[in-house]
Protein backbone atom coordinates (compact mmCIF):
# COMPACT_ATOMS: atom_id res chain seq x y z
CA UNK A 1 0.00 0.00 0.00
CA UNK A 2 1.55 3.24 -1.29
CA UNK A 3 0.59 6.95 0.24
CA UNK A 4 2.77 9.61 -0.12
CA UNK A 5 6.15 10.02 -1.93
CA UNK A 6 8.04 6.86 -0.40
CA UNK A 7 5.78 6.06 2.84
CA UNK A 8 4.54 2.69 2.95
CA UNK A 9 1.85 1.03 5.09
CA UNK A 10 2.61 -2.83 6.08
CA UNK A 11 -0.84 -4.12 7.44
CA UNK A 12 -0.67 -6.98 9.92
CA UNK A 13 -4.01 -9.27 10.61
CA UNK A 14 -2.24 -10.28 14.03
CA UNK A 15 -2.67 -6.99 15.41
CA UNK A 16 -6.65 -6.52 16.90
CA UNK A 17 -8.31 -3.18 15.90
CA UNK A 18 -10.05 -2.59 19.09
CA UNK A 19 -7.12 -2.00 21.87
CA UNK A 20 -8.64 -4.09 25.30
CA UNK A 21 -7.12 -3.04 28.52
CA UNK A 22 -3.78 -5.06 29.78
CA UNK A 23 -5.70 -6.46 33.45
CA UNK A 24 -6.26 -10.17 34.40
CA UNK A 25 -9.72 -11.78 34.18
CA UNK A 26 -11.71 -11.62 37.39
CA UNK A 27 -11.50 -13.90 39.62
CA UNK A 28 -15.21 -15.63 39.35
CA UNK A 29 -14.13 -16.59 36.18
CA UNK A 30 -11.58 -19.53 37.78
CA UNK A 31 -14.19 -21.53 40.35
CA UNK A 32 -13.01 -22.89 42.64
CA UNK A 33 -9.11 -22.15 42.31
CA UNK A 34 -8.50 -18.81 43.53
CA UNK A 35 -10.52 -16.27 45.65
CA UNK A 36 -10.66 -12.45 46.58
CA UNK A 37 -7.78 -10.97 48.24
CA UNK A 38 -9.76 -8.91 50.61
CA UNK A 39 -11.52 -9.86 52.88
CA UNK A 40 -11.61 -13.73 51.91
CA UNK A 41 -7.77 -14.37 51.61
CA UNK A 42 -6.32 -11.98 54.35
CA UNK A 43 -8.91 -12.64 57.06
CA UNK A 44 -7.81 -16.71 56.85
CA UNK A 45 -4.34 -15.08 57.06
CA UNK A 46 -5.30 -13.08 60.14
CA UNK A 47 -7.32 -15.82 61.44
CA UNK A 48 -4.54 -18.27 61.17
CA UNK A 49 -1.63 -15.57 62.97
CA UNK A 50 -4.06 -15.34 65.72
CA UNK A 51 -4.17 -18.77 66.66
CA UNK A 52 -0.42 -19.15 66.34
CA UNK A 53 -0.17 -15.93 68.39
CA UNK A 54 -2.53 -17.03 71.39
CA UNK A 55 -1.19 -20.35 71.36
CA UNK A 56 2.70 -18.81 71.62
CA UNK A 57 1.59 -16.33 74.54
CA UNK A 58 -0.21 -19.25 76.42
CA UNK A 59 3.36 -21.13 75.81
CA UNK A 60 4.72 -18.90 77.44
CA UNK A 61 2.52 -18.17 80.64
CA UNK A 62 2.50 -22.01 81.24
CA UNK A 63 6.36 -22.39 81.11
CA UNK A 64 8.20 -19.91 82.54
CA UNK A 65 11.80 -19.00 81.10
CA UNK A 66 14.82 -20.56 82.16
CA UNK A 67 16.69 -17.83 84.09
CA UNK A 68 20.37 -18.11 85.63
CA UNK A 69 20.98 -15.94 88.56
CA UNK A 70 22.15 -12.40 87.83
CA UNK A 71 25.59 -11.95 85.24
CA UNK A 72 28.73 -11.74 86.73
CA UNK A 73 31.51 -10.18 84.44
CA UNK A 74 34.54 -11.58 86.56
CA UNK A 75 33.25 -14.53 86.74
CA UNK A 76 36.37 -16.01 84.02
CA UNK A 77 35.22 -19.42 84.10
CA UNK A 78 31.56 -19.23 83.44
CA UNK A 79 30.43 -21.38 80.29
CA UNK A 80 28.40 -19.46 78.01
CA UNK A 81 25.89 -21.09 75.22
CA UNK A 82 24.29 -19.08 72.68
CA UNK A 83 20.49 -19.43 71.66
CA UNK A 84 19.80 -22.38 69.14
CA UNK A 85 20.32 -20.31 65.54
CA UNK A 86 23.93 -19.27 66.60
CA UNK A 87 24.70 -22.60 68.17
CA UNK A 88 26.78 -23.70 64.80
CA UNK A 89 28.85 -20.55 64.85
CA UNK A 90 29.20 -21.08 68.31
CA UNK A 91 30.90 -24.61 67.54
CA UNK A 92 32.66 -23.29 64.94
CA UNK A 93 35.03 -20.96 66.83
CA UNK A 94 35.97 -24.07 68.80
CA UNK A 95 38.23 -25.57 66.09
CA UNK A 96 41.68 -24.30 65.68
CA UNK A 97 41.50 -22.92 62.63
CA UNK A 98 38.66 -20.50 63.63
CA UNK A 99 39.82 -19.30 67.07
CA UNK A 100 43.29 -17.93 68.80
CA UNK A 101 45.11 -16.61 66.23
CA UNK A 102 42.65 -17.83 63.43
CA UNK A 103 39.40 -15.89 65.42
CA UNK A 104 38.94 -13.31 62.25
CA UNK A 105 38.51 -16.47 60.39
CA UNK A 106 36.23 -17.84 62.43
CA UNK A 107 34.04 -14.83 63.10
CA UNK A 108 34.55 -12.34 59.73
CA UNK A 109 35.90 -14.62 56.83
CA UNK A 110 33.68 -18.21 56.56
CA UNK A 111 30.36 -16.28 58.04
CA UNK A 112 31.77 -13.65 55.25
CA UNK A 113 32.03 -15.95 52.45
CA UNK A 114 28.33 -17.69 53.20
CA UNK A 115 26.34 -15.19 53.65
CA UNK A 116 28.11 -13.07 50.63
CA UNK A 117 27.43 -16.27 48.85
CA UNK A 118 24.29 -16.49 49.72
CA UNK A 119 23.23 -13.07 48.53
CA UNK A 120 25.04 -13.71 45.06
CA UNK A 121 23.11 -16.72 44.53
CA UNK A 122 20.53 -15.15 42.43
CA UNK A 123 23.72 -13.41 40.24
CA UNK A 124 25.54 -16.23 39.91
CA UNK A 125 22.95 -18.67 39.04
CA UNK A 126 20.99 -17.36 36.44
CA UNK A 127 19.12 -20.27 34.56
CA UNK A 128 15.87 -20.86 33.67
CA UNK A 129 15.47 -24.46 35.43
CA UNK A 130 13.91 -24.53 38.20
CA UNK A 131 14.50 -28.80 38.82
CA UNK A 132 17.36 -29.05 42.01
CA UNK A 133 18.59 -32.12 39.98
CA UNK A 134 18.97 -29.45 36.58
CA UNK A 135 21.06 -26.92 38.80
CA UNK A 136 23.83 -28.81 40.38
CA UNK A 137 25.91 -25.83 42.10
CA UNK A 138 23.24 -24.10 43.57
CA UNK A 139 22.14 -27.10 44.93
CA UNK A 140 25.75 -28.28 46.09
CA UNK A 141 26.18 -25.47 47.94
CA UNK A 142 22.58 -25.21 49.31
CA UNK A 143 22.85 -29.04 50.43
CA UNK A 144 26.67 -28.26 52.34
CA UNK A 145 25.27 -25.41 54.19
CA UNK A 146 22.52 -27.33 55.38
CA UNK A 147 24.56 -30.35 56.28
CA UNK A 148 27.24 -27.90 57.58
CA UNK A 149 24.46 -25.69 60.06
CA UNK A 150 22.89 -29.01 61.27
CA UNK A 151 26.20 -30.82 61.80
CA UNK A 152 27.85 -28.06 63.92
CA UNK A 153 24.53 -27.47 66.38
CA UNK A 154 24.28 -30.84 66.59
CA UNK A 155 28.42 -31.07 67.71
CA UNK A 156 27.46 -27.76 69.74
CA UNK A 157 24.84 -29.80 71.98
CA UNK A 158 26.32 -33.27 72.14
CA UNK A 159 29.77 -31.56 73.57
CA UNK A 160 28.50 -28.97 75.94
CA UNK A 161 28.97 -29.73 79.35
CA UNK A 162 24.98 -29.78 80.89
CA UNK A 163 25.96 -30.69 84.10
CA UNK A 164 28.53 -27.50 84.79
CA UNK A 165 26.76 -25.02 83.24
CA UNK A 166 23.02 -26.41 85.30
CA UNK A 167 25.22 -25.54 88.11
CA UNK A 168 26.72 -22.48 87.54
CA UNK A 169 23.61 -20.82 86.93
CA UNK A 170 21.39 -22.08 89.63
CA UNK A 171 19.56 -19.72 91.64
CA UNK A 172 20.76 -19.95 94.81
CA UNK A 173 20.69 -17.63 98.34
CA UNK A 174 24.04 -16.97 98.97
CA UNK A 175 26.08 -15.93 101.84
CA UNK A 176 26.10 -12.95 103.57
CA UNK A 177 28.79 -10.87 102.49
CA UNK A 178 30.24 -7.90 104.39
CA UNK A 179 32.18 -5.87 101.42
CA UNK A 180 32.73 -3.42 103.78
CA UNK A 181 35.07 -5.97 105.52
CA UNK A 182 39.24 -5.14 105.13
CA UNK A 183 39.27 -8.99 104.05
CA UNK A 184 37.38 -8.73 101.13
CA UNK A 185 39.11 -5.62 100.14
CA UNK A 186 42.08 -8.25 100.12
CA UNK A 187 40.20 -10.98 98.42
CA UNK A 188 39.45 -8.34 95.72
CA UNK A 189 43.17 -7.15 95.03
CA UNK A 190 44.77 -10.65 95.02
CA UNK A 191 42.00 -10.95 92.44
CA UNK A 192 40.39 -14.07 93.72
CA UNK A 193 37.22 -12.94 92.41
CA UNK A 194 37.83 -14.10 89.07
CA UNK A 195 37.67 -17.03 89.51
CA UNK A 196 35.65 -17.74 92.63
CA UNK A 197 33.17 -14.94 92.38
CA UNK A 198 32.12 -11.88 93.97
CA UNK A 199 30.17 -13.37 96.36
CA UNK A 200 32.51 -16.22 96.92
CA UNK A 201 29.92 -18.50 95.26
CA UNK A 202 32.45 -20.20 92.79
CA UNK A 203 32.46 -21.04 89.41
CA UNK A 204 33.21 -24.07 87.54
CA UNK A 205 36.83 -23.24 87.88
CA UNK A 206 36.80 -23.04 91.37
CA UNK A 207 34.90 -23.61 94.65
CA UNK A 208 32.79 -22.00 96.48
CA UNK A 209 34.53 -19.96 99.76
CA UNK A 210 31.56 -19.62 102.17
CA UNK A 211 31.12 -22.24 104.87
CA UNK A 212 34.17 -24.50 104.11
CA UNK A 213 34.24 -25.43 107.68
CA UNK A 214 38.14 -24.84 107.41
CA UNK A 215 40.03 -22.75 109.44
CA UNK A 216 42.09 -19.47 109.34
CA UNK A 217 45.28 -21.52 109.10
CA UNK A 218 43.97 -23.96 106.54
CA UNK A 219 42.61 -21.58 104.36
CA UNK A 220 46.34 -19.95 104.21
CA UNK A 221 47.49 -23.02 103.53
CA UNK A 222 46.02 -23.27 100.55
CA UNK A 223 46.05 -19.65 99.65
CA UNK A 224 50.33 -20.59 99.64
CA UNK A 225 50.56 -23.69 98.65
CA UNK A 226 47.50 -24.03 96.42
CA UNK A 227 45.18 -26.98 96.07
CA UNK A 228 43.40 -28.82 93.16
CA UNK A 229 43.26 -26.45 89.90
CA UNK A 230 44.75 -23.64 92.27
CA UNK A 231 48.44 -23.18 91.37
CA UNK A 232 50.54 -22.56 94.38
CA UNK A 233 51.88 -19.12 95.09
CA UNK A 234 48.55 -17.31 93.91
CA UNK A 235 48.80 -15.13 97.12
CA UNK A 236 51.63 -12.59 96.74
CA UNK A 237 50.21 -10.59 99.30
CA UNK A 238 51.94 -9.25 102.79
CA UNK A 239 51.14 -11.34 106.11
CA UNK A 240 49.18 -9.15 107.29
CA UNK A 241 46.84 -9.31 104.05
CA UNK A 242 46.80 -13.11 104.09
CA UNK A 243 45.57 -12.92 108.20
CA UNK A 244 42.67 -10.55 107.15
CA UNK A 245 41.71 -12.27 103.99
CA UNK A 246 42.06 -15.99 106.10
CA UNK A 247 39.85 -14.58 108.92
CA UNK A 248 37.37 -13.58 106.36
CA UNK A 249 37.11 -16.83 104.72
CA UNK A 250 36.76 -18.73 107.76
CA UNK A 251 33.82 -16.88 109.72
CA UNK A 252 31.73 -16.90 106.37
CA UNK A 253 29.05 -18.91 106.51
CA UNK A 254 26.20 -20.49 104.37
Amino acid sequence: MHRGKGMKFVGDSRVPVERKPNIPKDYSEYPGKTEAFWPNFLLKEWMVGAVFLVGFLCLTVAHEPPLEKMADPSASGYIPLPDWYFLFLYQLLKYTYASGPYNIVGTLVIPGLAFGGLMLAPFLDRGPERRPSKRPFATGFMMLAVIAIFYLTWASVAHHDWDAAKKQGEIVKGPQIDKADPGYAVYQAQSCIGCHGTSLEGSAMAPKLSGTGLSAEEVAKIAKEGKGKMPPGQFKGSDDDLKKLTEFIANLKE
